[in-house]
């Protein structure tokens, strides 16, 4: 038993959304949580969207036997009050409307709960019935804290016009902090009709300042002087304590993965290749992007995807971009259309470079591998997020590409952007320069360790 053990054991509920990038960050957040001798329950919405989301549950559970898993049972939905392309933001409104089954669920548990932590697209659903219990609720907040600040500003800018003015055309002004121009901004949101997105910020941005605490997955010397005004006051008053607690670092759950194509590449050599598990490129930028990879003349590893979902991903790969350039792409890299940890690859030392969407959780897993980034947004937080790539000098990032799916990218161009990418030292020195900070920060003494061992010494005492 260990030293703590004849104390009080704090117990927290876990409650993740829809999607592979938010339900990630929770999974490792448990179990962390678990290491530091918390009771954790993770209520996992039933049924998922994703066939690798049902993977990643069931290695999780086999892993933590000795975490907690409920299920919230979804009740089906007729009919959405916003439309939306995005199956994962149905989902989300599929888990808001079945919120109340969470009353009876939360009051079951034992030993007694000292805190819930929701997230972000679920705080206005959760925390009113959370204050009914008189339960602390903070937050997981899976983006950048400078996403963050613009989720919890956006209700406050649009106010109750119809038609949406967020200033002028040099950028959208967030109190304290340094405009943010407008098209990184994700289009639904400068929409005047109403979408799910738009409806997701407004809602939970108001609501998260009724929380306990909002934890965020970054850390302090990336992302100082927004975490910096957040906890002043600066760009939302009477706001609850924000607390960086990342990088949050893969758990032994997490598939390992045989690579042994890259066990025979030398070190340094090969582009990774991924937008992640929620971007469909359009079948003309795939062609495009094959092309460039083949003319940049760098070894790469390339992971294909055709749908949002993946159990709607079955058409083979040479069905996608065609049998004459995947003979052309097996001269200088490997393809896969089947899922890969993007972990496993990462941490690989045949890894050189990755080209991404800047998916929060991409970044972060970038950042505690010293991989250098060629940015490619694609939609959502990844323009914000790229944005602090570069700042930090973690990778690159070719603005005119604009958001995903706006102007087909031309292979030349793809091509000169990896070699500039890949042949840049100084983002390489860089890069491991960040890697040793992320490191200090989750280590005994860092801040994101600090921060976290503070909350799990208050609710001890709840």
């Amino acid at each position: 038993m260990s030293s703590c053990s004849h104390q009080k054991l704090a117990h927290i509920v876990l409650l993740p959304s829809a999607g592979m990038g938010h339900l990630t960050p929770f999974l490792r957040l448990a179990a962390l949580l678990a290491i530091h001798n918390v009771e954790v329950t993770l209520i996992t919405p039933n049924p998922t969207v994703s066939l690798s989301e049902s993977q990643a549950l069931i290695h999780f559970f086999t892993s933590f036997p000795h975490i907690n898993q409920k299920q919230l049972h979804l009740l089906s939905i007729e009919r959405f009050p916003t439309s939306s392309e995005d199956p994962f933001y149905d989902h989300m409104e599929r888990i808001c409307q079945s919120s109340h089954l969470l009353l009876p669920l939360l009051s079951s548990l034992s030993p007694p709960l000292s805190a819930v932590i929701t997230d972000m697209t679920l705080a206005f659903a959760a925390i009113p019935i959370t204050q009914a219990l008189n339960l602390p609720n903070y937050v997981l907040f899976t983006s950048s804290a400078k996403m963050l600040a613009l989720y919890l500003s956006f209700h406050a800018m649009i106010g109750s016009e119809p038609t949406i003015d967020l200033g002028d055309t040099d950028g959208i002004k967030i109190p304290s902090l340094e405009p943010i121009p407008r098209s990184w901004i994700p289009p639904p949101l400068l929409q005047d009709t109403n979408n799910l997105l738009k409806t997701y910020f407004i809602k939970n941005g108001k609501k998260m300042a009724e929380s306990s605490g909002i934890l965020v997955n970054t850390f302090d010397s990336i992302e100082h002087e927004v975490l910096e005004q957040l906890n002043a006051g600066k760009v939302i008053e009477n706001l609850p304590p924000v607390i960086a607690i990342g990088p949050l670092a893969s758990c032994e759950s997490e598939t390992k993965q045989a690579l042994a194509w890259l066990d025979s590449q030398q070190n340094g050599s090969v582009l990774f290749v991924s937008f992640g598990s929620r971007t469909a490129i359009s079948r003309a930028q795939l062609t495009e992007l094959g092309e460039g990879l083949v003319r940049s003349g760098i070894r790469f590893l390339w992971m294909v995807k055709d749908k949002k979902v993946d159990k709607e991903d079955e058409e083979d790969l040479s069905q996608v971009i065609g049998n004459r350039l995947i003979e052309r792409l097996k001269e200088r890299g490997l393809v896969v259309k089947s899922w890969l940890n993007q972990e496993d690859v990462l941490r690989h030392s045949a890894i050189g470079g990755f080209l991404s969407h800047c998916g929060w959780n991409s970044v972060t897993e970038a950042v505690q591998h010293g991989i250098p980034i060629l940015a490619w947004p694609q939609h959502g937080d990844q323009k914000i997020n790229a944005d602090i790539v570069e700042r930090i000098v973690l990778g690159t990032w070719e603005k005119s590409w604009g958001w995903g799916g706006e102007v087909v990218v031309k292979g030349n161009d793809i091509a000169e952007m990896i070699k500039e990418m890949m042949g840049n030292d100084l983002l390489r020195a860089h890069a491991v320069q960040i890697r040793e900070e992320a490191r200090r920060a989750i280590a005994d003494t860092g801040n994101s360790t600090k921060g976290l061992m503070g909350l799990i010494e208050t609710w001890k005492k709840i």
